[in-house]
């Protein structure tokens, strides 16, 4: 990366499942009923095999050479050049659903009311004025982190692609994780 890229940092081993993340964004943004920008996903019991759960909280990625901008036919989404945010320009949506069927990660949502497609743009107005995302701001546990930009984020006992979470390098997705560690058993 030769540009600034901001992300997200999810540490599984703080995330407790709460839902705040996502509260936060559609306090932020009011979404329809259903349609959600950020979403807390357990690991899938075949990954994390315990009766205690890890979690994922995703929203969008904002990858390094996104497909929803390079499949959009109205140039509804761009990318900053201070920060790399992806963001996405609702105004110029026709609702194609180009974007949905190309992003890997399933970040661009439909909304059905409006008939266009949404996603999350990092809160960029809050980035603008030196605030954090929301979804970070409300995480309660400080497992969800906003990194300013990705080279001089210190990646040691970090991860790209944690397990359950789809590989595509060619993408380049901004977010990194710590993953969970295994319970401790306590006998007694």
């Amino acid at each position: 990366m030769s540009k600034k890229q901001a992300g997200f940092y999810i540490d599984a081993q703080r995330c407790i499942g709460c839902y705040s993340c996502a509260m936060a964004c559609k306090n932020q943004y009011h979404q329809e009923p259903g349609v959600h920008w950020r979403y807390v996903y357990p690991l899938k019991e075949e990954i994390y095999p315990h009766r205690e759960r890890a979690w994922m909280s995703l929203a969008c990625n904002h990858c390094e050479h996104p497909t929803c901008l390079e499949v959009c036919p109205v140039e509804a989404y761009y990318k900053r050049e201070k920060d790399g945010v992806v963001v996405h320009e609702q105004e110029k949506c026709i609702g194609c659903q180009n974007c949905i069927r190309s992003c890997p990660y399933g970040a661009p949502r439909f909304n059905p009311a409006r008939h266009q497609a949404e996603k999350c743009s990092m809160c960029y107005q809050r980035l603008d004025a030196g605030l954090k995302p929301a979804c970070v701001q409300g995480c309660p546990t400080y497992a969800l982190q906003f990194i300013e930009d990705m080279a001089s984020f210190d990646q040691s006992g970090k991860v790209q692609y944690l397990a359950g979470f789809p590989r595509f390098p060619e993408l380049n997705p901004s977010v990194r994780f710590r993953p969970p560690r295994e319970p401790r058993e306590v006998r007694r």
